[in-house]
């Protein structure tokens, strides 16, 4: 069982929240048939399209590290506080934000994304900060800690398409006035 972000009505009536109708989503499904899109960009396009969903457990580790908080997409703030574990469309306007700055910034480095390029613009991103020093410390931690005890990276399989097309998932919903339900 894994992780799904479903587009919710926000926000709720009664005791639920209400989904969105996938109708909201239809034109991602024209992305998914985009000629040479990468194949998991068409196939997260078209769940999208189909059902207003996100699969979301794949991404976690790597929204995580971008956003610098853990279990974002688990809305796990939410769910301490005794409430649903939803991410209101300002969160998700905050996860489209750091998303397209990453897909930008990564321009450069090609459409693979990989944990070393991951490192190599974040790192850029964070060096002319205000607290470069501290930030890029706490970078290289964050990054070690998702090294396994072998000191091996993990082996990310994404593309700057399909980071993309999830910005656009939480960049909707925060414009349409949308929440994302986490759903695990």
């Amino acid at each position: 069982m894994g992780l799904d972000n479903v587009a919710v009505h926000w926000p709720r009536t009664g005791r639920f929240y209400e989904p969105v109708a996938p109708a909201e989503f239809v034109d991602f499904g024209t992305i998914a048939e985009y000629p040479g899109i990468p194949a998991p960009a068409g196939a997260l396009a078209g769940l999208i399209a189909q059902t207003g969903t996100v699969r979301a457990t794949a991404y976690t580790e790597l929204v995580d590290l971008l956003l610098g908080l853990d279990n974002v997409l688990y809305a796990t703030e939410a769910a301490a506080e005794d409430e649903d574990p939803v991410i209101d469309p300002d969160g998700c306007a905050w996860i489209a934000g750091g998303l397209e700055r990453f897909v930008e910034g990564h321009r450069d480095h090609g459409e693979e994304i990989t944990f070393d390029s991951v490192g190599v613009v974040l790192r850029a991103a964070l060096a002319d900060g205000r607290l470069a020093e501290q930030q890029l410390r706490w970078l290289d931690n964050r990054l070690d800690a998702l090294r396994d005890k072998a000191g091996a990276p993990p082996q990310w399989n994404f593309t700057r398409s399909e980071l993309g097309i999830l910005a656009r998932f939480y960049r909707r919903c925060a414009d349409k006035g949308f929440a994302v339900y986490a759903n695990s």
